[in-house]
């Protein structure tokens, strides 16, 4: 027998659970406390997709418990559930899902993310996954043991039924596995966990740590993002043999049906412009399209204008929520938005949305915290390979206040830095999504949004260090004129003045002064506002009192509270412009001090600034 033959008996097909078991570190199975993060994030991702999928508000319980010498995973959420059918190939059959071929923005992809934590289960323990789904209150709860045939890439499932389970709908899932257990800020569950509460806003999230530990992170909004609807292909983003392929099997039976319902942006008239510069006829058949003749409709595609895809395929978080968030999780002094127009990369949009928060508890020694995410996604690992620090490094912070010893690296400075890049192909470097490629429409969108967010942390410091000035400077004044008046009061022999309104003039402050006289049997009330300054000053001004007031001129908003009214007003004043409020209150009522919100404490005298 020749060697040939020999090796030819050697050769046979690998399947994709056989190589991925000898390379688990791919997906992120590289060491003991990775692993257990990358099991929990596979099934929260899951959780997430399709609580989302279904309109419903995602309520997940994660727990992580000490199992002999094997940590067990447990995550649970109220999601809609998995028919019967289904649940083997879901948890125990690689490449096997539901959005591979759909283009919109979701979390998961592959089709590999919680098979790969079952395969990653059964190769440390030995033990099989354990999952319960159930897809509605009148339905049974369906319990199934499984595990994956890595030879075939096929679920085996050693044991199903029914099972008493007391959650309306959802579905939980059961892993032991080795790996260890880590509680730091970033790189653990509980960080992992923190990112998710941040970028997901809308979710409940509850971790029980193996300790007992129990972490609320509680969603700050009951508001589901906007739905992300599937498009078709861009054509700006379709390779030959792509093309080729979609024309060899296409179900169309004219070449210009076939490019206006086979690609997203393509109508009637540059179905007809494609023909023309193809020299292409509409209603030849697209199988009968040759290799020659599909270059020339690819050329055709390049040399036309053509309208970016829907944006509809994308869910943003928002400014407002992302403000929001990191308020939450920082207690920051402030925060800056930005979200970019939706973008392109090879004929998939995109868009970037960045959040700069400053101050607060936030260490002002050390270098910026960086958060990274990826269709709300926490990416906790690889951050110096990834294109989102890249793109921070490249940003000259000197130029936007903030410390920058050199050209590279990030900034030092109480900060942290948030970036969230959504799309339909999210380009990662590599399977276990750690990190995104360093192409160069991404990395320009990103510096783009991050000097936006530096432009306004810029204005936001310069105007601070403006008001410091203004409070030092109001300081001496308020230590020099007591003296001052006390002395001539004593010249004199008069009573010492108030001299609130005087700081406030030379100050250039707005000035609030309440009088109350007493008259028939009432508190008749003034409150007196001057804008000493030489700008429009907009505000609300709060007056609680324990009682009701009457005769309130101008009319004021009334809200109810424990302990008395909240009477406020919503005012402008222009340079050098006087408000007078009026009202009456009957004997006894209790005042408190006048609050103003909405503009800077460092320009206000005579009242509390919230």
């Amino acid at each position: 027998m020749e060697i040939a033959e020999e090796l030819a008996k050697q050769q046979r097909a690998i399947s994709v659970a056989e190589f991925f078991e000898k390379n688990r570190q791919i997906l992120g199975f590289d060491s003991a406390p990775r692993s257990i993060i990358t099991c929990v994030k596979e099934a929260v991702d899951n959780s997430l997709d399709a609580c989302e999928d279904a309109g419903i508000l995602p309520d997940i319980f994660v727990q992580i418990k000490r199992k002999g010498d094997y940590f067990q995973v447990i995550v649970e959420d109220n999601g809609p559930g998995i028919i019967a059918e289904e649940i083997p190939r879901v948890f125990a059959k690689m490449l096997y899902g539901s959005r591979f071929h759909t283009l919109r923005q979701s979390r998961g992809q592959q089709g590999i993310g919680i098979s790969a934590a079952v395969l990653y289960g059964q190769l440390t323990s030995g033990k099989p996954a354990k999952v319960i789904s159930k897809i509605g209150p009148n339905r049974p709860a369906l319990y199934y043991e499984l595990i994956i045939n890595t030879a075939k890439n096929e679920p085996e499932i050693l044991h199903k039924g029914e099972i008493n389970w007391d959650q309306p709908r959802g579905t939980r899932i059961e892993l032991e596995m080795g790996g260890s257990y880590v509680r730091s800020r970033r790189q653990s569950v509980f960080g992992y966990l923190k990112n998710v509460a941040i970028v997901n806003p809308h979710t409940r999230i509850t971790l029980v740590e193996p300790d007992g530990n129990t972490e609320l992170f509680e969603r700050a909004t009951e508001t589901l993002p906007k739905k992300a609807y599937a498009i078709q292909p861009h054509p700006s983003g379709i390779e030959l043999g792509e093309l080729i392929r979609l024309l060899r099997y296409t179900e169309r039976k004219k070449l210009g049906v076939f490019l206006k319902e086979t690609f997203s942006s393509i109508g009637s008239i540059a179905t007809q412009e494609i023909c023309k510069l193809a020299d292409l006829e509409p209603d030849r058949s697209p199988q009968s399209i040759n290799h020659e003749e599909a270059k020339r409709i690819l050329a055709a595609f390049k040399n036309i204008k053509v309208k970016s895809p829907p944006i509809d395929c994308l869910s943003p978080i928002g400014e407002d929520l992302i403000k929001a968030s990191l308020e939450k999780e920082f207690k920051l002094d402030f925060v800056a938005t930005a979200t970019r127009p939706v973008s392109v990369f090879s004929g998939n949009p995109f868009l970037v949305e960045v959040g700069l928060g400053y101050g607060g508890e936030l260490d002002k020694e050390g270098r910026i915290d960086i958060i990274r995410f990826a269709n709300r996604v926490p990416l906790i690992y690889q951050q110096g390979a990834c294109a989102i620090t890249h793109a921070a490094e490249s940003i000259p912070w000197k130029n936007y206040s903030l410390a920058h010893s050199n050209s590279l690296g990030l900034p030092t400075g109480p900060a942290v830095l948030m970036v969230h890049i959504a799309s339909t192909n999210i380009p990662f470097t590599s399977e276990s999504k750690d990190a995104i490629a360093d192409l160069p429409d991404i990395l320009s969108e990103i510096e783009l949004a991050l000097k936006e967010v530096g432009r306004k942390l810029r204005r936001y410091l310069a105007r601070q260090s403006v008001l410091s000035e203004r409070s030092e400077k109001e300081e001496i004044i308020r230590k020099i004129l007591p003296s001052i008046a006390k002395k001539l009061s004593e010249i004199l022999g008069e009573n010492e003045p108030d001299i609130s309104s005087v700081v406030a003039k030379i100050m250039g402050n707005l000035l609030i002064k309440r009088v109350v006289d007493q008259k028939d049997g009432l508190l008749s009330v003034k409150i007196d506002i001057e804008n000493h300054s030489e700008l429009i000053r907009s505000f609300k001004l709060h007056e609680v009192l324990s009682q009701g007031a009457s005769s309130v001129m101008p009319e004021a908003k009334l809200i109810p509270m424990s302990d008395g009214y909240d009477h406020y007003w919503k005012l402008s004043l222009s340079p050098n412009e006087q408000q007078l409020i009026t009202y009456q209150v009957r004997l006894g009522t209790k005042f408190s001090e006048i609050v103003i919100e909405g503009i800077e404490p460092e320009v206000v005298t005579g009242a509390r600034v919230i």
